[in-house]
């Protein structure tokens, strides 16, 4: 293992942010597969598609890594 720790990688709010979006859209989508409710299924899927434009928005707005 390298002995540099890379400050960033994953520790901004922009990346915390896309990845609890994207976990609560699978739990949301796979909850409404189970129960049989297609429009719940559509809705988690479309929060988790949403959750990288959600990320790169963020990053964009200075809240993502700095860009090397």
């Amino acid at each position: 293992m390298s002995s540099s720790h890379d400050e960033g990688h994953g520790n901004t709010p922009a990346a915390w942010t896309a990845v609890f979006l994207c976990i609560i859209g699978f739990l949301i989508g796979g909850a409404g597969l189970v129960i049989g409710t297609p429009a719940l299924a559509i809705v988690g899927g479309a929060i988790a598609v949403v959750s990288p434009v959600v990320g790169k928005a963020m990053s964009a707005m200075g809240l993502g890594a700095a860009a090397k």
